[in-house]
């Protein structure tokens, strides 16, 4: 079960020959466009990809978009059971506008107000259903600041899944950053554990981000830390044992949604009772092997297990 904030990817792909006469700035000629499922929905292709059944809870907007949101939720066969239409939000849309491999513009459109009691009331009561309706083996919480993450709903579908026995995992945000107390597995890059801690970080000085770790491990009590930190790797931390993995070699064309494929490939993971040093390890691979490729992708199972086999994970 994914819950968090959902949007649509909306790309803009063409090519730049030449500079507007009104003001200088490029003139893309557009040669296609595509909409995507992104934000925590991206999460859910990740776990499609794999080879799981996601269940998405999230709210979107009871506008045009959203039903472009369903639309493309239909296309993939996912079940839109958990979703919910607010008439006061806007669903949110990014739209990127790309030439070759380089982005050129991206425009949001989206509310960012926190859901109103009555929305975090059916937000619950549907991550709860989903949870007691369906074979859950795993809750990915993934948040983007935009408001459906709220520290009321947080704390309550933590306490359901502690009662069931169902593990959970994190890809944070600064907002509510010490408000997972309890989770299984906390995942946050170096600018939201710095952010997150209120501490500062020195990535040439290794001993700031263990200390930070441990700043983070205090307050929210979490069993495992994975820490994403761009070419330096991974660091991951469980009790007295911990382990810093470097990044492997990549051509990175687009950094956008590594960190949706590392939540996914660590949540699947946890739920198969892996070591978190495997953890570590594959989830590396995963985020490294989208960054490959233009605009926000889910990870290739194939080619996942391919880069496995090649460095003895598997």
């Amino acid at each position: 079960m994914v819950f968090g904030d959902v949007r649509i990817d909306d790309y803009y792909w063409g090519k730049v020959d030449r500079i507007s006469p009104e003001a200088p700035v490029p003139v893309v000629q557009i040669t296609n466009r595509e909409n995507r499922l992104g934000g925590a929905a991206n999460v859910a292709l990740n776990l499609h990809a794999l080879g799981a059944k996601p269940f998405i809870c999230s709210v979107i907007g009871d506008d045009e978009k959203g039903q472009l949101f369903q639309d493309l939720m239909d296309e993939l066969l996912f079940s839109n059971s958990g979703l919910i239409s607010s008439t006061t939000r806007l669903t949110t849309v990014k739209t990127r506008i790309i030439s070759g491999a380089h982005h050129l513009l991206r425009v949001d459109e989206e509310t960012t107000s926190p859901l109103t009691s009555d929305e975090e009331e059916r937000i619950i009561g549907n991550c709860v259903r989903l949870m007691d309706d369906e074979k859950i083996d795993v809750v990915v919480f993934e948040d983007y600041n935009k408001g459906v993450v709220t520290q009321r709903v947080i704390t309550a579908v933590i306490a359901e899944a502690k009662k069931r026995n169902i593990p959970t995992s994190v890809d944070p945000k600064k907002d509510n950053f010490l408000s997972f107390k309890g989770v299984d597995l906390f995942k946050p890059n170096l600018k939201e554990l710095q952010e997150g801690v209120k501490q500062e970080i020195n990535k040439k000085d290794f001993a700031t981000i263990i200390h930070a770790v441990g700043v983070m491990e205090e307050a929210l009590q979490n069993r495992i830390s994975l820490v994403t930190m761009s070419e330096m790797g991974v660091y991951v931390k469980e009790g007295e044992n911990n382990k810093h993995i470097h990044a492997h070699p990549r051509e990175i064309l687009d950094v956008s949604g590594a960190g949706d494929t590392v939540i996914s490939v660590a949540a699947l993971l946890l739920a198969q009772k892996a070591s978190p040093e495997l953890i570590a390890l594959v989830s590396n691979l995963a985020g490294g092997l989208v960054c490959e490729k233009v605009g926000v992708v889910p990870i290739d199972k194939q080619q996942l297990l391919n880069e496995a086999l090649k460095y003895a994970l598997a």
